[in-house]
């Protein structure tokens, strides 16, 4: 049993910069990113309904189809272990959709070379809306809501499709969120089934505009969701543990600020304590409710007059979701801070199973946790109750169990894996008392 070194004097440990990370980051481009939405506006509409019967390569369906063959084209740069399907599903009618509907999501698998380790999803949506959500006729360009996330997912994988890494990379770009995070909890719900280990979602809906309504700019903020208690905790256990903002979800965001702040400093990731915006939801809250981490990016300044709005000038307002009010610059950034992320997750190892010691009064903490793969040593991390994002760190070597000198009732304490290139990982509280 290690026993570490007492809290003052120990700030949390600089992660080490990756050359690898780097070079990927350094790849992300905002011309193509522009090209990209720009294509996926110019499909006219991408609503739902509209995958039928849609004149001159307009609706969801003829998009779909560009889509898959661009991650196709990147696929061909993976050496074989990239595929790219159709997820597609005979939906019925209900209280939400006025016919049965063929919902199809497209889903590219950049496979890891690790058997052991889990899977990392990237995810967006790729249809679109204007103020009538079922509306298949009048244009709903999405340029923003979700072009820009789809646009940001093809860049990553054109990115990172080259690369080899331990853990496997899903892009997905949902069909049917719109009416309710349709694809998403179909694909959701399929992985849980199949047992497949996720390691986090990141999911990217609205990321592209700088500019807010009232004009104010912010060109280098992203916020990033996160929910407060996993599908299985109680309010009760929660309120007892202190651990009503340490879910695995809340440990991801911090993960990524923490990335981002290495990768790209000139982009701030402001840390939202709430599952998504009020009245709001996104594709990662279907990731949650099957008890996978998952975490939602959006722009710091939404314009709500630019999103889910009929094409239209009014009393010499432009309405609409169009390409010309998202800053490609910006765009570029927050697709930086995700290939960042995603990359350093897909490489680094995965935050262990963690338990803390509780049966014996004490005036230290004591903590085991998991073996897990590519882990050269273990840290633990610590941080008043009252912060936020951890503070202090202390490296234990290569064991399973450590003691802190650092007393468990007026710390958060958690443990994260590094591998042999000082690659770091996401914490995780010891969710188990023992």
């Amino acid at each position: 049993m290690a026993l570490c070194a007492p809290l003052a004097g120990m700030p949390a440990q600089a992660a080490v910069v990756d050359p690898v990370v780097s070079a990927l980051v350094a790849q992300v481009s905002a011309a193509r990113l522009q090209a990209d939405d720009q294509r996926l506006a110019g499909f006219g509409t991408r609503n739902l309904f509209s995958e039928v019967g849609q004149p001159n390569g307009r609706g969801v369906f003829a998009a779909r189809d560009w889509l898959a063959g661009r991650f196709g084209d990147i696929a061909k740069s993976s050496d074989g272990r990239m595929s790219v399907r159709l997820e597609s599903y005979l939906l019925p009618r209900t209280d939400r959709t006025p016919r049965d509907v063929t919902l199809s999501s497209v889903i590219a698998t950049l496979r890891g070379d690790d058997p052991k380790r889990g899977t990392i999803v990237i995810s967006s949506h790729y249809d679109s809306r204007n103020s009538d959500g079922n509306d298949a006729k009048l244009d709903a360009p999405g340029a923003d809501d979700d072009g820009s996330g789809v646009a940001a997912l093809l860049e990553a994988a054109r990115i990172l499709a080259r690369t080899h890494f331990p853990a496997t990379i899903v892009f997905a770009c949902f069909d049917g969120e719109e009416q309710g995070l349709l694809g998403s909890d179909l694909f959701a719900k399929a992985l849980k089934s199949r047992g497949v280990v996720v390691e986090a979602d990141l999911n990217d809906d609205i990321i592209g505009a700088s500019r807010g309504h009232d004009g104010a700019a912010s060109a280098h903020d992203v916020r990033l969701f996160s929910e407060a208690l996993p599908v299985d905790a109680s309010a009760r256990t929660a309120d007892a543990a202190g651990s009503e903002n340490d879910s695995p979800s809340r440990e991801i965001a911090r993960f990524v600020k923490e990335t981002a702040a290495i990768y790209v400093p000139a982009m701030n990731v402001d840390l939202v304590y709430r599952s998504d915006r009020l009245q709001r939801g996104g594709d990662q809250q279907s990731f949650a409710a099957q008890g996978f981490p998952a975490v939602r990016f959006v722009e710091a300044r939404e314009n709500y007059d630019h999103q889910h709005q009929f094409v239209r000038v009014e009393n010499g307002v432009q309405y609409g979701d169009l390409p010309g009010f998202l800053d490609f610059g910006y765009l570029a950034g927050v697709t930086q801070v995700n290939v960042a992320a995603l990359a350093t997750l897909a490489l680094a190892p995965p935050a262990p199973d963690a338990g803390i010691l509780v049966r014996e009064l004490g005036y230290g903490s004591t903590l085991q946790w998991s073996r897990v793969p590519g882990a050269a040593s273990y840290e633990l991390v610590w941080r008043p109750t009252t912060a936020s994002e951890w503070l202090n760190a202390q490296n234990v070597g290569d064991v399973l169990t450590a003691t802190l000198d650092v007393s468990k009732d007026d710390f958060i304490i958690g443990v994260r894996a590094i591998d042999t290139s000082g690659r770091i990982g996401p914490a995780a509280f010891p969710q188990q008392f023992r």
